[in-house]
């Protein structure tokens, strides 16, 4: 039997929605949003506020160029616009993950190709604020973990750099084994960091499918390939974070207590990328709530895992909560003393929009639609079931956004991101775009136009950091 013929959870859809301008008057928000942000980021550089991001709300810098790899991301747009959309509803399972996940790689090698391959790849991560900067110096791993909180703090000689500073040492670790391996410099990490980053529209599609929402797994596979935030998968450690995350959450999805198990593992490790992973603790609470059978074998599966890498890295002689302590010192040694709370704490929601794209805003109001309705439909005589079997009846294109959502605000709401979120909300932005499978179908080509359209814009006049 074919899986999508298995599904026993009805899907939330957006059929009984009213077709009103509300998508367009979201949409008009949005843009005032980014307008706003825009303007008042420039008023505040010129009065030498202390933002440090000449593009804010991005972390970025005005420039308007073209590349070579120009005419590349167009004809990936063109092909995924067009026959893309076609078989992504009717192509073979294996096949169209396959397919999916080399447009994937394709529309990101593209647009950091408009920077150039040294810019937009090979020097990507050869600057003194990334990791690669530390990995000649790391001799001896176990020593390192060992040694690794005591570099946190800043203005001591042996000080980590910025980004193998604010994160635990699995993120440097990464860099490392990949030197060891022989894929050292920036270029094969830069390429690496695109192939892993890549594997999200994979795994989200996967773990929709497994869940029980195999239509919306197709639905939502086209808006992950050209994902605008893939301006910053190519290339950044946040694109490994964001492949491992969404792994670690299908592994979750899938039957079988080995899968749950090594799910866990993942999320275990994905704590050790970066502390603000401890919010996806929203979204694998929901993909195991869920699951159609054995979800409490799953849980113990899964947080057997995340207690098995932590443990690893407690007896390597790093502890994540210390480490975490010294972070919020370190953060508040640099910028984050300068930039203001004020405007980054809603500023950042407009580099979402960017690192999104303009259909997310109408996508989350269709998700938000659609459960008031199924809600006001279990109300009724026969809807049965108590509250929380009602929420879960939701599914997965309105829970997992939402728990992206809430992580999202988690994070903004903390003042422990102000500023250079666009690469940061990667891991939770692929997840909030599953509510894409609740914008009308005739519309979606539309949709994923602009956020072609939205990528394409930013990349052409912006040189962009990682």
């Amino acid at each position: 039997m074919r899986p999508e013929a298995a599904v026993r959870r009805p899907p939330v859809t957006s059929r009984a929605i009213p077709k009103d301008r509300g998508d367009l008057l979201v949409l008009a928000v949005e843009a005032m949003l980014l307008g706003a942000a825009v303007a008042v980021g420039l008023v505040l550089n010129r009065r030498d506020v202390g933002l440090h991001a000449d593009a804010a709300p991005l972390y970025a810098t005005w420039r308007p160029h073209l590349g070579w790899g120009t005419p590349l991301a167009v004809l990936v747009a063109v092909v995924v616009l067009g026959p893309g959309l076609r078989w992504a509803r009717t192509a073979r399972w294996g096949p169209l993950l396959a397919a999916g996940w080399l447009a994937a790689v394709a529309w990101t090698l593209s647009l950091a190709l408009i920077d150039g391959w040294s810019a937009g790849l090979a020097r990507r991560l050869t600057a003194q604020a990334e990791y690669l900067h530390e990995v000649p110096g790391v001799g001896d791993i176990p020593r390192m973990l060992a040694g690794f909180t005591d570099r946190i703090l800043d203005f001591q000689p042996d000080s980590w750099s910025t980004h193998t500073a604010g994160h635990p040492p699995g993120a440097l670790l990464v860099f490392v084994w990949l030197d060891r391996i022989g894929l050292g410099g920036g270029a094969a990490a830069a390429l690496c960091c695109v192939l892993v980053g890549a594997t999200a529209a994979v795994s989200v599609p996967v773990t929709l499918r497994a869940l029980g929402a195999a239509e919306a797994a197709r639905a939502v596979l086209p808006f992950l390939v050209l994902l605008p935030g893939a301006v910053w998968l190519g290339a950044s450690g946040d694109a490994v974070f964001t492949g491992v995350v969404a792994a670690g959450l299908a592994l979750l999805a899938v039957r079988g207590p080995l899968a749950a198990l090594a799910g866990g593992l993942l999320l275990g490790f994905a704590l050790h990328l970066s502390y603000g992973f401890v919010l996806v603790g929203a979204l694998a609470l929901a993909v195991l709530a869920l699951r159609r059978d054995r979800r409490r074998a799953a849980l113990l599966a899964a947080t057997a895992g995340v207690a098995a890498v932590t443990a690893l890295f407690v007896l390597a002689g790093f502890r994540w909560w210390e480490g975490y302590d010294r972070v919020v010192e370190r953060y508040y040694q640099g910028w984050a003393t300068d930039r203001p709370y004020a405007y980054w704490v809603w500023a950042n929601l407009a580099a979402l929009l960017l690192s999104a794209g303009p259909a997310l805003g109408p996508a989350l109001r269709r998700a938000v639609l659609a459960a008031r309705v199924h809600l006001s439909g279990a109300g009724a005589p026969g809807g049965g079931g108590g509250p929380v079997a009602r929420v879960i009846a939701l599914g997965p294109t309105v829970l997992l956004p939402a728990a992206a959502a809430l992580a999202v605000a988690a994070a903004d709401l903390s003042g422990m991101s102000k500023a250079e979120v666009e690469r940061i909300w990667l891991p939770f932005a692929v997840w909030l775009l599953v509510a894409a499978a609740h914008l009308p179908a005739p519309a979606r080509r539309w949709w994923l136009a602009a956020q072609a359209l939205t990528a394409l814009a930013v990349n052409h006049l912006l040189l962009t950091v990682s």
